[in-house]
């Protein structure tokens, strides 16, 4: 994961974590991420649309941060890059997906929640690491103790966040962002509902913006 890409993460703080199951809906969604303030997505791959939705979005938008989520194994690594992906996530950390993602240049955030991984995730050059699942995990205290150690390391937080407790993921040292679903639930994708996402991008920005 390079330098730039953490520091744009950064700057947008919150992630949004798409499910998409019609990939017709993926330029009206990133248009009210875009035009609200989040030019930012994680197309998770738990659907068939999901590549689909990241060629669409990065058609329409090019400059668009677009990453895959949910990536399990090199095949949909490649699918990824293939569509326009510019980095992928992992919900655990496989040392064979994250040895292919660095063979192809392909930036990767994988997901752990204890010592054990995160030194496996130094031991494959890793110090950008996605916390998940995080409230399941043990939330705020628990990303405290993983990062007292481990100075060098920096966290995602994502699973449970809501816009009740994601300034408080932010306001600790070296959480860089958090994903989050609240602003682009299934259901208000599938209802088309897009003013109403606007209206949750505008609220969720401008809820974290002293963060």
């Amino acid at each position: 994961m390079s330098k730039d890409l953490i520091a744009k993460l950064k700057q947008f703080k919150i992630i949004p974590v798409i499910q998409i199951d019609n990939a017709s809906q993926a330029v009206p969604l990133a248009k009210a991420l875009v035009e609200n303030g989040l030019p930012v997505a994680e197309v998770t791959f738990r659907t068939e649309a999901a590549a689909e939705a990241i060629r669409l979005m990065r058609k329409a938008y090019p400059d668009m941060c677009i990453g895959a989520g949910t990536v399990l194994n090199a095949e949909q690594v490649d699918k990824a890059k293939s569509v326009g992906a510019e980095f992928v996530v992992a919900p655990g950390l496989n040392p064979t997906t994250v040895k292919y993602c660095q063979q192809i240049g392909m930036p990767i955030v994988p997901g752990v929640n204890s010592p054990s991984q995160i030194e496996q995730g130094l031991a494959l050059n890793l110090t950008f690491m996605k916390f998940f699942p995080a409230e399941a995990s043990g939330g705020i205290a628990m990303v405290k103790s993983l990062l007292a150690p481990y100075v060098d390391v920096s966290l995602m937080p994502t699973g449970g966040i809501s816009k009740n407790n994601v300034a408080d993921y932010l306001g600790l040292d070296r959480v860089i962002c958090c994903g989050g679903t609240w602003m682009v639930a299934p259901k208000l994708i599938a209802e088309e509902n897009w003013e109403e996402i606007g209206r949750l991008v505008r609220e969720a920005v401008a809820h974290v913006a002293e963060q």
